[in-house]
């Protein structure tokens, strides 16, 4: 029997894909690309200015201008590489459509989305026999097509597939022997083979128990045993709960260079990893303590009043509140409670907006990114990538607590990094369930 030839795809990419990869004409296989005409117009507003969207236009339309070198871009061009289909710029549908599939007359308005969705229907028409399918980050403007009668999907690359199964850094081991657990407190450390486990994940955390026998440990890459772990306070701050404990161990741990604190507000992650920062202050020449600027309701900061310092102040507030709570585990005599000022004055201690790094040099520092779900994979890529010697970078987020348009909680840098990353030595990641912010707080990230 025959085998039956596989349906050529037609894929039309829309500004978010581009804006959130730069690279994803590379991203279909053989399958051909089209890029409606309004996509380059909305590119040219993004390529000025210095945050990443800024980068990625810039990028894919350098890219585009190399694979115009030889030909016109509305016939199709060839992609480069081996086994790459093909692309072309579509022009303006809007009188090519009958009423019926025409999406400015469905949605009585002009603008680019619907531009952007009648090239889409103009290549449907065009290529019977290709499928057709309208790729976006933008889940209303895929909700639009296939009101249309056109195929649309999410765009895949650098989406975790399954969330439910990303690594939490900590495994749970019941009915553990009282020999064992008496080992690892006597000697300080067990073989792996101890627990009857296959393999273990590199700075993987552990909680064993024995009916009400219980011990906390890790698994350690360098010496490749199960090493104890005890509560330590780190500029007065307490872990409260195991994972915590597992928090504070990575963020102290010197051979750990890139650390991942995930879990819901109030579970102490900025906390966690600033008292960790300042305890290790002599061990660093600088620490930054950044987080991106995710503007209100969609406004640039621009609408915001006062100077740049003004405008940036309510992104930076909870960074700030966290330092203030750990100055006040200080009495106002004692030098440590001035000695928080005198770093931000001399900034050894700098809180800024994650844009703001741009251009520095990460070498022999500690910095630490807040809400870093909110990051793209390529973004969470270049912050690492710039890390030179002595360099420690702490990410902390929540995955499923999104404010920007085009990510999700599969699709964010966040998740990105713990899933791609996790087997590494020098890498160590903790999920933190329990909220330690007040009852309160636990009451609404249960029920509401």
């Amino acid at each position: 029997m025959a085998k039956k030839k596989k349906q050529k795809k037609i894929f039309v990419l829309d500004t978010s894909v581009i804006l959130y990869n730069h690279n994803s004409l590379n991203s279909f296989e053989d399958n051909d690309i089209a890029i409606p005409i309004t996509v380059l117009e909305e590119l040219d507003n993004f390529k000025k200015g210095n945050e990443t969207k800024n980068f990625e236009a810039r990028e894919f339309i350098r890219n585009l201008d190399q694979l115009s070198e030889n030909g016109r871009l509305n016939d199709w061009v060839k992609l480069k590489g081996k086994n790459k289909g093909s692309m072309i710029v579509v022009m303006d549908a809007n009188g090519e459509t009958n009423d019926s599939s025409n999406a400015i007359r469905v949605f009585g308005e002009d603008k680019a989305d619907h531009r952007i969705l009648n090239a889409a229907i103009k290549m449907k028409g065009e290529y019977p026999d290709c499928k057709v399918v309208m790729v976006s980050k933008d889940i209303n403007l895929r909700l639009k097509a296939k009101a249309l009668n056109l195929n649309a999907e999410d765009f895949q690359t650098g989406k975790i597939q399954n969330l439910d199964e990303l690594y939490t850094g900590k495994r749970n081991l019941d009915n553990v022997s009282t020999e064992v657990i008496a080992k690892l407190y006597a000697e300080g450390s067990i073989e792996v083979e101890d627990l009857n486990i296959e393999d273990c994940t590199p700075n993987q955390y552990f909680i064993l128990r024995n009916g009400k026998t219980s011990a906390l440990a890790f698994y350690n890459p360098i010496s490749k045993k199960i090493e104890r772990l005890e509560k330590q306070a780190t500029q007065r701050i307490r872990p409260l709960n195991a994972e915590q404990v597992f928090a504070m161990h990575a963020l102290m741990n010197p051979e750990v260079k890139l650390v991942t604190l995930q879990g819901v507000a109030g579970t102490g992650k900025t906390l966690l990893a600033l008292a960790a920062a300042l305890e290790q202050k002599r061990e660093y020449k600088q620490i930054y303590l950044a987080r991106p600027i995710v503007p209100l309701s969609n406004k640039d900061i621009g609408f915001l009043p006062g100077d740049i310092k003004m405008k940036l102040h309510p992104y930076m507030e909870p960074l700030f509140d966290n330092l203030k709570f750990i100055k006040n585990q200080y009495n106002e005599k004692e030098k440590e409670y001035s000695s928080f000022d005198i770093m931000i004055e001399k900034e050894k201690l700098l809180i800024s907006p994650l844009a703001y790094i741009r251009g520095r040099s990460l070498s022999n520092i500690i910095f630490i990114v807040d809400e870093a779900q909110n990051l793209t994979p390529h973004e969470v890529k270049t912050i690492i990538t710039r890390a030179g010697e002595n360099t420690k970078i702490v990410f902390t987020g929540d995955v499923y607590q999104i404010d920007t348009p085009y990510l999700d909680s599969q699709s964010n840098g966040l998740s990105y990094l713990i899933d791609k990353i996790k087997n590494h030595k020098i890498y160590a990641h903790i999920k933190l369930e329990k909220g330690e912010r007040s009852e309160l707080a636990n009451l609404a990230n249960d029920l509401l």
